[in-house]
């Protein structure tokens, strides 16, 4: 028996359902990857598995005596307890036992005793210190005094201290640097259990992942192997799909052409032709397509001086005495115009400082700095400080103005936001109403409206679903200004950057050729080992998504008003040939297995299964359809002709 079970579940907020009757079974030892758009509802289903909010409808079965941990993408924790006991409540049960088999309130203490001992539990101060040792957590800090990433690295090893069956992680690599993010790789393939992670690391799902669950306009799909895999079978049913539906737009646009033209109602084939139309029309009506792309565009401003930065024996130190701690040391550095420079290191190592001495916000202490010339810089903050969460999405974007020009075009505000799917409707929401990813969204729409020819881009990625994460990287590849990127997302660094600049420890840094696999190269190379955090993962270039074949649906037309106009005098019919009339006779049967076929092939095709566990017979299937749509044309048409009065 499955560990969960969901059966036919559906839950929606308003009229947008995120789920709609999905099943999902989730086996022992799997590790899933939760993919999907923003707003789809993957955080929702996440929380359904852990039980943290009811469906609408349907059935959730889990195992009896499951244990299961759930790390939300903004955990809440105690703010005035240390970072020791947070992590430590996540063995509040253990600590429990251990407690009543020290105050012998329990009559059968052996059997205590070996519960406490099948979890583990006399050492469980040990796995603790572990857990923070690796995830290099402060022990006896205060939890309020925590940035975000360090806060979300607590609630981690909360959960993993308690050895659950069944962990749920939501967005788990945010905020985490390279180092963490690999430990977390190797734990989770060596994890016993069962994980459920949401994540748009590509290469954190290629690492981790055995099976990809896609939540797409309210239905989950399965998807067997890692994401590389996913992509691949994804790209193929879309381009079915894309097919199918495309032909099945061609053949309502033909059926309402006919239907104007008039006919019999009465007929018994016509009137079967017009409800297969009121079908058709339904259909098209209930096709819920796939979810628009964002559409990016850079304001690049005018073209900054060759030179953007040269930095010569550059260091900066802070704090006095024993607390003096050097965070640039000895650092020397030419940036020219169109570089993408890459900037790579733990949590607390001095990114942010570096970049600030390269764009001159921060004298040195000692060393040179010299800035070119037209420098325009737009920067993106890593912990959204610049949202004004009262403001609504246009004054965001265009305080005081309805209108962004961007290089010769000049584009209405909600039209923009359009771009970076936010509807008109919402152009007057306030800032809190969205979503973490949403806000992401959000802020590059503003950096973007800027003229700039230096993008600063912190942590960028978080929170950003895989599709705007491959149009970011094109777009930055494509940008012929220069740019900044601090990011722990290998694969977006890999893509993007052409040159690395990273820490080395004690206030070294050092750039690099490439991006994060070629400095793994090099740096190995160098120094005769790996660097300090391995991360030379086999990178497989994002296949760019194919677009969704987009034909508007031809406007809809009652049966009342297309029946045809009375004729003067009741026509005569012609007389039909042996052959013709043989033919007549056998025409309904042949229509109607023709549509029982196609009914088939449709419910096999529904919801996408085949298409990841039989491709080839999907193809089939698919090309099938096409087929059986013409057959059926011209059948129908037959049938016309051979019952038309002369």
């Amino acid at each position: 028996m499955a560990l969960i079970l969901l059966n036919e579940v559906s839950l929606a907020y308003g009229h947008v359902p995120l789920l709609d009757r999905v099943r999902l079974a989730i086996e022992r030892g799997e590790r899933i990857g939760l993919v999907g758009r923003n707003g789809t509802g993957k955080s929702s289903l996440l929380k359904v598995l852990a039980g943290r909010e009811k469906p609408d409808d349907g059935e959730v079965q889990r195992q009896q005596g499951v244990r299961w941990a759930y790390v939300e993408q903004e955990p809440a924790l105690d703010n005035h307890a240390t970072v020791f006991d947070v992590v430590s409540a996540g063995l509040a049960h253990v600590r429990g036992l251990i407690d009543r088999y020290a105050q012998h309130q329990d009559g059968d203490l052996d059997a205590l005793q070996n519960e406490i001992e099948a979890l583990d539990g006399w050492q469980w101060e040990q796995r603790v210190e572990a857990t923070l040792q690796r995830l290099h957590l402060p022990r006896d800090a205060m939890v309020d005094g925590l940035s975000g990433g360090l806060r979300k690295r607590v609630a981690l090893a909360q959960a993993l201290v308690s050895a659950p069956d069944v962990l749920l992680l939501d967005e788990p690599t945010n905020h985490l640097d390279m180092d963490a993010i690999e430990w977390l790789e190797g734990l989770l393939c060596e994890f016993k259990g069962t994980v459920v992670v949401i994540s748009h690391d590509r290469a954190f799902l290629d690492k981790v992942t055995t099976r990809i669950v896609e939540l797409d306009r309210g239905v989950l799909r399965s998807y067997d192997g890692n994401f590389s895999t996913y992509q691949q079978l994804k790209e193929e049913q879309l381009a079915q799909e894309a097919v199918v539906q495309a032909k099945a737009d061609k053949l309502l646009a033909q059926e309402e052409v006919w239907i104007r033209k008039g006919v019999e109602a009465r007929r018994t084939r016509a009137q079967a032709r017009i409800e297969r139309l009121q079908r058709l029309r339904q259909q098209r009506a209930a096709r819920r397509d796939a979810m628009g792309r964002v559409r990016m565009e850079v304001h690049s401003g005018s073209a900054s001086g060759k030179l953007v930065a040269e930095l010569e024996r550059v260091s900066k130190a802070f704090g006095e005495g024993d607390q003096r701690r050097t965070v640039v040391k000895d650092f020397s550095a030419t940036i020219l115009r169109g570089d993408k420079i890459g900037l790579i290191g733990p949590n607390g190592a001095g990114k942010t400082t570096l970049l600030r001495l390269i764009l001159g916000l921060l004298p040195p202490d000692s060393g040179q700095v010299r800035q070119g010339t037209r420098l325009e810089i737009a920067y993106f903050d890593q912990m959204r400080e610049r949202l004004d969460l009262e403001a609504t999405l246009e004054d965001f974007i265009s305080p005081g103005s309805e209108w962004i020009e961007i290089g010769q075009r000049r584009t209405h505000v909600k039209s923009y936001l359009g771009d970076f799917l936010f509807s008109p409707a919402r152009a007057h929401a306030p800032v809190k109403t969205l979503s973490g990813g949403e806000r992401n969204r959000l802020l590059l729409a503003r950096l973007f409206a800027r003229p700039a020819n230096v993008l600063v881009l912190d942590e960028p990625t978080n929170d950003l679903d895989i599709d705007t994460l491959e149009l970011l990287e094109q777009l930055l590849a494509d940008y012929d200004g220069t740019v900044f990127l601090v990011s722990h997302d290998r694969r977006f660094l890999d893509n993007v950057v052409t040159s690395t600049i990273v820490y080395e420890g004690d206030g070294r840094w050092r750039e690099y050729e490439g991006g994060v696999t070629d400095w793994v190269a090099q740096s190995t190379r160098l120094h005769g080992r790996a660097p300090v955090w391995d991360v030379a993962d086999q990178v497989v270039a994002a296949a760019p998504r194919k677009s969704d074949v987009d034909v508007p649906a031809a406007t809809a037309t009652g049966t009342t008003a297309a029946a045809a106009p009375t004729p003067s005098a009741p026509p005569t019919k012609r007389k039909l040939s042996y052959k013709e009339q043989r033919e007549l006779e056998a025409l309904p049967g042949r229509i109607d297995a023709l549509e029982a076929e196609q009914k088939a092939i449709d419910e096999a095709l529904a919801d996408g299964s085949l298409f990841t566990t039989d491709p080839t017979r999907a193809a089939e299937m698919a090309t099938r359809h096409a087929e059986i749509e013409s057959a059926l044309m011209e059948a129908l048409e037959r049938w016309e002709t051979l019952s038309q009065p002369s």
